[in-house]
């Protein structure tokens, strides 16, 4: 059952959570160290997922080498009304992707043991969220943006009497959206732009005076395609 059939009266979390478990991997994708770089010489053989893909993974698109490492938090949390997903409003005085709409996360330290710890100490410091509120439901794909972040999204699931406190040097504001509206193909639209010369592709979703797209759009599209195959 997906969620544009699913009853309205039926909760959607033991389905959600049944979901993640068969189709979700609770180790890192990748080879040896899950936080390296993909050791294979073409992207394609490690197949990060990316904007790129809307573009046929046209090679002379994609970001070169090294990427930097990171891992966002895709934190989902049941409310009375359905699963609702976090985001984060980013500060408008960050240097890379100011403004925009975003899962908490961040660059993967030297001190980081996996990239779900990564996830869930950005997590924290940004918007509070402690560790011991947040169940780790398993890794989607690593997602390669057009700035050259390789990044690895975590699902999590989120208490709901979990309380945030948002860090204004690095989140301007928060809010939550249904995963049932992210998950309505008919609310997400690829768009382009021209972009260092080139014209792009990318997912976009409208939630109220919300705009997601790009990366966040990305993986969220990815959780579309992993859990509702």
């Amino acid at each position: 059952m997906t969620p544009d059939d699913a009853p309205a009266d039926l909760d959607p979390l033991p389905d959600f959570l049944a979901r993640a478990a068969r189709y979700l991997s609770a180790e890192p994708p990748g080879e040896g160290d899950p936080t390296s770089n993909p050791p294979a010489s073409d992207f394609r053989a490690w197949n990060p997922r990316g904007d790129h893909d809307l573009d046929g993974a046209n090679p002379a698109i994609v970001p070169p080498r090294p990427h930097r490492r990171a891992a966002v938090l895709v934190p989902v949390v049941p409310r009375g009304d359905g699963l609702r997903v976090l985001f984060t409003v980013r500060a408008s005085h960050l240097r890379d992707h100011s403004g925009q709409i975003a899962f908490p996360g961040g660059k993967i330290d030297p001190g980081d043991a996996t990239p779900a710890e990564a996830a869930l100490r950005e997590a924290q410091e940004e918007v509070g969220l402690m560790a011991e509120s947040i169940r780790v439901l398993g890794y989607l794909d690593p997602y390669l943006s057009a700035t050259g972040f390789l990044v690895l999204p975590v699902l999590g699931l989120v208490d709901p009497a979990a309380r945030l406190s948002v860090n204004p040097q690095e989140v301007a504001a928060t809010f939550e959206a249904p995963l049932i509206h992210l998950l309505d193909r008919s609310e997400r639209r690829i768009e382009q732009a021209v972009w260092r010369g080139r014209q792009r592709r990318y997912y976009a979703i409208t939630y109220g005076e919300f705009r997601i797209w790009g990366v966040t759009a990305g993986i969220v599209n990815n959780l579309h395609e992993r859990l509702y195959p």
